[in-house]
């Protein structure tokens, strides 16, 4: 009942279409939905691009508040674990983990639980984490996502004051009090590992982070891998960007973790290997910069003034359109961006 509350108050998309990705739409190419894959034996899935929140420095400029997108997606539950299985048994490796990430909240997939318990089942899967800000979370679907072998939630919590909370969700329905009392019951009473990811974002919840780090400490956050996972706040082009804020350097970001480690005596200079994530072949590019290709519309666009298009078995964002997609015509692209086989063209 707690997580059908929060998902009335918040879930206001007026200015915005919700498209569904099926059968006809690859599910790699596109980095708001599908899988990508980043060349390690860790894949992202994607099935949703909805989020609760309007963070003030989301970096993709997810929630009700966005001013830049135009669509919002949602993937077929078994279109997208089919797509998986393909994926892992193409890497043909033992170990492979997916991490259900978004650019939003992972929990306003409807058929989450679900998502969680086919890939489970899928062989040569050994690890699956989740990402989330906690706003739709309650002791029931944690048990639920538990159950169905959720191996470590990562929980971003971006400051330990209540009121600051609400400022940075962006969301003055925004539950601290009860987002600190589920992490401390996931660390207390679960089988999946939590990982508290906060966002340090300069001049604004400093302080913060040594409270968030004394926090993860005393509920016994990280049985299995790190406890902690700070981020360092970066500017984007579609992002937010709060007033006054200032990303400071990758030098002062490493070397102040560095002293908090310390400190505290918790590891929070972090690499892929302590995640036992490693390098491992991934899936061929298909099209090269700069390259024309033929592709069929199939869809809206993520962002406004784009649109969904098709071509060899990848999706690729098309930049510089206008009005509504031209559904089923073809059209010529040109290929700008193909970095992990995630493709952004422009009309040429």
């Amino acid at each position: 009942m707690e997580k059908k509350k929060s998902m009335k108050k918040s879930t206001i998309y007026s200015a915005r279409r919700i498209f569904r990705i099926s059968q006809d739409i690859p599910l790699i190419g596109h980095v708001a939905f599908g899988l990508i894959d980043r060349g390690t034996n860790l894949v992202q899935v994607r099935p949703t691009s909805l989020c609760p929140l309007s963070c003030i420095f989301c970096s993709v400029d997810a929630g009700p508040k966005s001013r830049y997108r135009a669509t919002e997606y949602l993937v077929d539950l078994d279109y997208l674990v089919d797509a998986l299985k393909e994926l892992v048994r193409y890497k043909g490796i033992r170990d492979a983990q997916a991490h259900i990430d978004a650019v939003g909240d992972p929990l306003t997939y409807p058929k989450i639980v679900e998502l969680i318990q086919h890939i489970r089942e899928i062989e040569g899967i050994g690890v699956i984490s989740l990402e989330t800000h906690g706003a739709l979370l309650s002791e029931e679907i944690l048990d639920e996502m538990d159950a169905a072998g959720l191996s470590r939630l990562n929980l971003s919590i971006d400051t330990m004051n209540p009121d600051l909370a609400k400022f940075l969700a962006g969301a003055d329905w925004y539950d601290l009090t009860k987002v600190l009392e589920l992490a401390a019951y996931v660390a207390e009473n679960l089988k999946m590992d939590l990982l508290i990811a906060p966002v340090w974002i300069p001049g604004l919840n400093d302080k913060d982070m040594l409270k968030i780090i004394e926090f993860a400490k005393k509920i016994g956050a990280g049985k299995r891998w790190p406890p902690l996972g700070i981020q360092k706040y970066e500017v984007h082009k579609y992002g937010r960007k709060p007033k006054g804020v200032k990303p400071i350097s990758w030098y002062e970001f490493y070397r102040t973790l560095r002293v908090w480690e310390k400190k505290y005596g918790v590891k929070l200079v972090l690499n892929p290997k302590d995640f036992g994530i490693y390098k491992v072949k991934s899936l061929p590019l298909v099209f090269k910069k700069g390259q024309k290709v033929s592709a069929k519309i199939v869809g809206p666009g993520w962002h406004k003034g784009e649109w969904l298009a098709v071509a060899k078995g990848r999706v690729i964002a098309v930049l510089g359109t206008a009005g509504d997609p031209p559904i089923g015509s073809q059209v010529k692209v040109e290929i700008l961006r193909n970095k992990h086989n995630i493709y952004v063209g422009v009309l040429g």
